[in-house]
């Protein structure tokens, strides 16, 4: 049966859950079929989680053959509510052509009344130069050849304001945006060389709108200094993950050096997940030609290190390409440390080196699940007896789960920004930030995630820059992919209540 805190807790949850789902629904509403639609395609693919960690928490357990049966039903929801929402979407479109088309075709008398008297452009060699000439700090004839790319069958620009060193248009996306941009940089490049990009972002009231800057805006490589610090710090985390090896295996090593043989195995396989998460990054970015810096390693003595902070030296031409580069590192690292929590696991036996606090397994839902499944009873003894994998393996997917957090410039925020856009990321930045600091005053006696909270906030807490199409949304499969990466980090961060615990035969 629940105790009294289990049932307020699993109320709450509940509570939060439909609260989410009602608030994404009233916000779905307004953009009609097509936010209806989006809206299931969530319900549809966190209702088997949902129901899976409610009857769990109710203490039903379902068995494999359920839960495939339910991730296949959801699978292919989504996929059938994907279908229907493109559908309706090239429809929007078509009916929105048309009606443009139709507009344009009035006559000119009956335009300029609409518009007060002032006469509206017409034919497209007007159309096409209907730019409004303002001051702009760039060379009058290159403002006139980027004037020159836009049409009405591309982007239909309207006004121009100054910006930077560049130039904004306003006006109106005539077209798919991917094939848009594409057509509006061929013709840049065609006129202007190298000398500037073309962004097509939202503005403030979510409209499309153009920016051409100078290529010499682009991200710059690391400097030397840089490059040095970067140095500094691989020595920094080396030695914090012999420490944290050293505090595994119950001595200091820097007051036992000599001990060096002992923590070096642990160390080695702390190293071996980091860097598989910066090679998952770098053989993305190399895959869509997209420049790295080098990581910047964060130490930490409780579990070796943070992760590292990684820069792009390249524009990035879309959201798909950002979200690819963004969880290529978690899932790299994420399944070698999976791997070696399982394997870890199986070799486990007694007299194995390590034995921990039957405890241990209640601090994440993902590690005591898979623990009971494969250490079976011998999780209710006081002290349990695994292998050194399951250390590294716990310690690798702790760290993937702090570094898909939803904020800022972490994986897991790029993920946020690259689905969902920059004004959602910008929130769950904030959110991620008030709910770290919540839990860190609620248990003070684990500063791991009060640090982690004051490194987002000086040095993690912006958002990427946008891509050069930063329209263009990723496809249902990876937003699908996105979602799961963030389940699985609250799987992994959430500890178990003592009650359902105990259902599990976990502890004594």
């Amino acid at each position: 049966m629940f105790t009294g805190s289990e049932t307020t807790a699993t109320v709450l949850i509940v509570l939060v859950a439909l609260g989410i789902l009602g608030w994404g629904f009233y916000r779905a509403k307004s953009f009609g079929k097509l936010g209806i639609l989006a809206w299931l395609q969530s319900v549809v693919l966190m209702s088997p989680w949902l129901l899976f960690f409610g009857l769990f928490a109710a203490g039903i357990y379902l068995n494999l053959v359920s839960i495939l049966f339910m991730l296949i039903a959801s699978a292919g929801l989504y996929i059938f509510i994907g279908n229907k929402l493109r559908a309706a979407g090239q429809d929007a479109i078509l009916r929105e052509r048309v009606l443009k088309m139709v507009q344009e075709s009035k006559p000119i008398e009956d335009t300029a009344e609409e518009n007060g008297g002032e006469t509206a452009a017409a034919t497209p060699k007007e159309a096409k130069n209907a730019v409004t000439q303002e001051v702009v700090p760039i060379p009058d004839e290159d403002l006139k050849n980027i004037q020159g790319i836009f049409g009405i069958d591309t982007f239909f620009a309207t006004e121009s304001i100054p910006y930077q060193e560049g130039a904004i248009f306003k006006g109106n996306l005539r077209g798919e945006p991917a094939a848009v941009h594409s057509r509006l940089s061929a013709s840049l490049h065609e006129r202007l060389g190298d000398r500037y990009r073309l962004f097509l972002v939202e503005n403030p009231e979510e409209k499309p709108v153009v920016i051409v800057l100078p290529s010499t805006n682009d991200p710059k490589p690391a400097t030397l200094p840089q490059n040095i610090l970067a140095g500094v710090l691989v020595v920094a985390t080396i030695a914090a993950s012999l420490e944290t090896a050293g505090i595994f295996l119950g001595f200091d090593f820097f007051s036992n050096p000599s001990r060096f043989g002992e923590v070096l195995p642990i160390s080695a396989g702390i190293w071996v997940i980091l860097v598989t998460h910066e090679l998952g990054h770098w053989f993305l970015a190399r895959r869509h030609n997209i420049r790295l810096s080098f990581p910047f390693f964060i130490p930490s003595a409780q579990i070796g290190s943070f992760g590292a902070i990684t820069r792009f030296e390249s524009l990035l031409p879309n959201r798909t390409v950002l979200f690819d580069i963004a969880l290529a590192g978690p899932a790299a690292g994420g399944i070698v440390s999976l791997l070696m929590l399982i394997v870890g696991l199986i070799l486990s036996h007694e007299g194995s080196l390590f034995k921990v606090p039957s405890e241990f397994f209640q601090g994440s839902i993902l590690v005591g699940t898979l623990a009971r499944v494969v250490l079976g009873s011998s999780l209710q003894a006081t002290l349990v007896d695994v292998h050194p994998l399951t250390i590294i393996g716990w310690l690798g997917l702790v760290v993937t789960a702090f570094n898909l957090m939803p904020a800022g410039m972490l994986d897991g925020g790029r993920i946020v920004q690259a689905i969902y856009g920059r004004q959602i990321a910008r929130r769950a930045t904030v959110a991620t930030l008030v709910l770290l600091g919540i839990v860190s005053l609620v248990n003070p006696t684990n500063p791991l995630l009060l640090y982690w909270a004051i490194v987002i906030l000086f040095l993690q807490r912006g958002l990427e820059r946008p891509s050069l199409n930063e329209i263009s949304e990723p496809d249902d499969a990876r937003a699908a992919l996105g979602l799961l990466a963030l389940f699985l980090t609250v799987a992994t961060l959430l500890p178990l209540t003592p009650g359902l615990a105990g259902r599990l035969g976990i502890g004594g």
